[in-house]
Order: C-alpha cells, then sequence, then structure tokens
C-alpha cells in the first residue's frame, strides 16, 4: 500500500471529532483506537483488522475550516514533489513536515485548486 503514487491513507479533520467518531463507527462498524500525538490525539479506524483511515479534531491552524476528508498519496521525496508541484503551477498549503514514527508530509494544490496530501513514510 506505501508504494510510489499509490493513495495510501485517507484522514477526516472534523471540528466536531465525537461526533464522527460515533458516525463512522456504527456506519461501517470501524473498530477505532485513539493515539496520543502530544499536542493532539489522533483516531485510527480498522476495517477486519486493517487501518483503513484516520481522523482527528481540526488543528489550530485550520480553525473554521469545515470537515472533509482528505487523501494521502505516497511518494518517494515529498520535499522534492512539493517543489514539483509548485513548478506545474500548484500552491504548497501546508509545508513539508515530519510526523514523528510515520514520515514526512505536506498539503498542495493543484491549479484548480483541488487539495490533496503526499506522504514519504518512514518505513
Amino acid at each position: 500500500m506505501k508504494h510510489h503514487t499509490a493513495i495510501t491513507w485517507n484522514e477526516l479533520i472534523t471540528p466536531d471529532i465525537e461526533g464522527a467518531k460515533a458516525f463512522y463507527s456504527k456506519l461501517f462498524g470501524w473498530e477505532l483506537r485513539d493515539e496520543d500525538m502530544g499536542e493532539r490525539t489522533y483516531t485510527i479506524a480498522k476495517s477486519n483488522n486493517t487501518e483503513v483511515a484516520g481522523m482527528m479534531g481540526t488543528p489550530p491552524e485550520a480553525e473554521g475550516m469545515p470537515a472533509r476528508w482528505g487523501a494521502y498519496v505516497s511518494v518517494a521525496n515529498v520535499d522534492a514533489s512539493a517543489a514539483s508541484a509548485e513548478k506545474l503551477g500548484g500552491t504548497v498549503i501546508v509545508e513539508p513536515r515530519d510526523i514523528p514514527g510515520v514520515g514526512r508530509i505536506c498539503v498542495i494544490a493543484d491549479p484548480q485548486g483541488a487539495i490533496i496530501s503526499m506522504i514519504s513514510y518512514s518505513e
């Protein structure tokens, strides 16, 4: 699942994380597990013992943003891919940053404004 250019993760950012957890666990039968990430809690959703998605409350830098699901595409090098996106007319919305124990991520918008995230896994 972590091969180059594959969509490898889906993530919900929402101002009502408890409501979202109740909704999706009942709708899909997902088993949820909260992980302490220091500044926030991150919820992992599992289906048939496979991690399928993550959920978190809206971070302070995105306050006011409506709830949304987003996809992550695995890339070999997040920094190089972010630079490439800009050269192609895209915009880097969240600069490349490390997520301890996971990898390096960034969020971009294509020239039409569609948003997607990129990740280089540390494993």
